[in-house]
């Protein structure tokens, strides 16, 4: 492989991670825009895992919260998932330092990036949140609404 095959693949992995960011931001924006009643909060979730067992997974609830933080309603946002306001703020940053690292040809946060201990931080930060979240899932849900949230019911 020749060097610029290398300087293309890396531009190809960051315009591939600008569109993954811009979808994740844009979707979330169109449902808010289609969630006329409220009816995102009585909608069935389309997560595998909820749908399979009737508990949340550690991503559920991101997309609604970001529906929320674009409506304005931060308390709400933050009652679906902790973390969405957080992926908006990771996902506009993530496409501004592409783009200027596609621009500049430099690779800026490298490092940080590819941090293994930052990694372990945020996947253990990740499951003490689920965790918890859980706990507070099942005491306030009986078992016959668990598993209404299931498809099984």
């Amino acid at each position: 492989m020749t060097s610029t095959d290398c300087i293309n693949n890396r531009i190809k992995r960051k315009i591939y991670g600008i569109i993954g960011a811009l979808i994740t931001l844009i979707v979330p924006f169109f449902l808010m825009l289609q969630n006329h009643n409220n009816h995102l909060e009585s909608d069935q979730s389309l997560c595998p895992f909820k749908m399979l067992t009737g508990f949340p997974c550690p991503g559920c609830g991101i997309t609604k919260s970001l529906v929320y933080f674009y409506q304005g309603d931060i308390y709400k946002s933050i009652s679906y998932h902790i973390l969405g306001p957080f992926v908006i703020l990771f996902c506009c940053l993530t496409i501004i330092v592409l783009i200027v690292e596609i621009i500049n040809k430099k690779e800026y946060f490298t490092t940080l990036l590819y941090n293994k201990k930052l990694a372990y931080n945020l996947a253990y930060l990740l499951a003490i949140y689920h965790f918890v979240r859980l706990i507070v899932f099942i005491n306030n849900h009986s078992f016959d609404a668990i598993l209404h949230q299931s498809v099984w019911f």
